[in-house]
């Protein structure tokens, strides 16, 4: 609460907004938790969703001529806005300089960079270095970490704190680690019971199948065209893998399973909505991402009871437990990735192993529910909102 009792007024800005990503789930977790002591005003240039109480949607006019005059511009659009008050805190999912809280959930841009360099040949590693969008945001990203309005650092993992620390050390006292919540009533392990059966069924796949589930969009970044190329070394010819998703190269894809001859072993599920029934049904739970800094797939899959193969540079692999509740390897090393999808495949087929498993994974999360993110918040902020910022 902000002075006297009255609600703590808070500016979230976050530029396209729809109710299933990352950052959309934050914010309503968030709401839902710190109920009336929160007036939230969404700065926004798109919105998708229903209104929730105590949430007013301000669209901020933007120039839609290529995404560097887009992000430009609302990121003056946002600046103007601040500066006309009336916000206790102004909390930003984007590079914007100027706001009291920043929540790194995409990041470090410049270790994005450095990892997305790895899978670029000489032509695309010059294009990406000459690209004025990404000169416009790492020079944001530096403006935002060096200006003194910045009160605070939200990191969902400390993959991302250590990462912050290291590049601006005297940030490292505004940084602090509030992982993302899980809706641990809504993602247990009893979802094995309530779906395997039923959604094997509808797909035709037998119960002794070993089935490997992905779940997420942004395919190459987050590691499925090394899942495909895993799909067809000898360790998984008996499993399949099952995408659940949606990416505009998805056909592509298609025809790199098509000639690896795994084409049958690699289903393309589409987007769903509800994706219980497909953690229920699989085995464990593959994200080899490239870099992601704590991905809400991740987390949800272990809170159902399913070992998670995660890369070294995703924040779900503090997490992880090598050989108990999962495997952790490097995005693009495929036969490590082969390797250990099928040590937790075998893992999973026998029924102590698997039951020690799937505690381990549930374990691992049991104190991530959205209730303990809310408390974090709420302290923060309160914290914040009873420090006068520093002229």
């Amino acid at each position: 609460m902000s002075a006297a009792g009255t609600p703590l007024r808070l500016a979230i800005v976050r530029q396209a907004y729809n109710p299933y990503g990352g950052a959309e789930r934050f914010v309503e977790r968030a709401l839902n938790a710190l109920g009336p002591e929160l007036r939230v005003t969404l700065l926004t240039r798109s919105w998708a969703g229903e209104q929730k109480p105590g949430v007013e949607v301000r669209r901020l006019p933007v120039l839609k001529l290529g995404r560097l005059l887009r992000d430009a511009s609302f990121a003056r659009a946002v600046r103007r806005e601040i500066a006309r008050g009336g916000y206790t805190l102004v909390q930003s999912h984007e590079r914007i300089p100027g706001c009291d809280i920043f929540r790194a959930g995409d990041g470090v841009h410049a270790t994005w960079l450095a990892q997305r360099e790895r899978t670029l040949g000489p032509l695309a590693r010059l294009a990406q270095r000459l690209s004025p969008w990404h000169a416009f945001t790492l020079r944001q990203e530096r403006r935002m970490f060096l200006d003194p309005a910045l009160r605070a650092v939200i990191c969902n993992s400390h993959m991302v704190r250590n990462d912050l620390a290291a590049r601006y050390p005297a940030l490292a006292g505004r940084l602090h680690v509030v992982h993302n919540g899980i809706d641990l009533a809504r993602f247990t392990p009893a979802l094995r019971d309530q779906h395997r059966a039923a959604t094997r069924a509808r797909l035709g796949v037998d119960d002794a199948r070993p089935v490997l589930l992905y779940v997420g969009s942004g395919f190459a970044r987050k590691g499925v065209p090394a899942l495909i190329e895993a799909m067809a070394r000898p360790e998984l010819a008996a499993a399949e893998l099952w995408v659940v998703g949606r990416d505009r190269h998805e056909a592509r894809l298609v025809a790199r399973a098509r000639a690896l001859g795994v084409a049958a072993r690699v289903r393309f599920l589409g987007p769903h909505k509800d994706v219980t029934p497909w953690l229920g049904a699989a085995d464990a739970f593959a994200l080899p991402t490239l870099y992601d800094p704590m991905p809400n797939a991740a987390l949800e899959a272990l809170a159902s009871g399913l070992p998670v193969l995660s890369s070294t540079s995703s924040g779900a692999a503090e997490l992880i437990r090598a050989g108990e509740n999962g495997e952790c390897v490097d995005a693009l090393a495929t036969g490590a990735i082969a390797a250990a999808a099928a040590r937790l495949l075998d893992a999973m087929r026998d029924p102590a192993r698997r039951d020690a498993m799937r505690a381990s994974a549930r374990a691992s999360v049991a104190e991530m529910g959205s209730e303990a993110m809310a408390v974090q918040l709420g302290a923060l902020y309160r914290q914040l909102a009873d420090r006068p910022a520093k002229l």
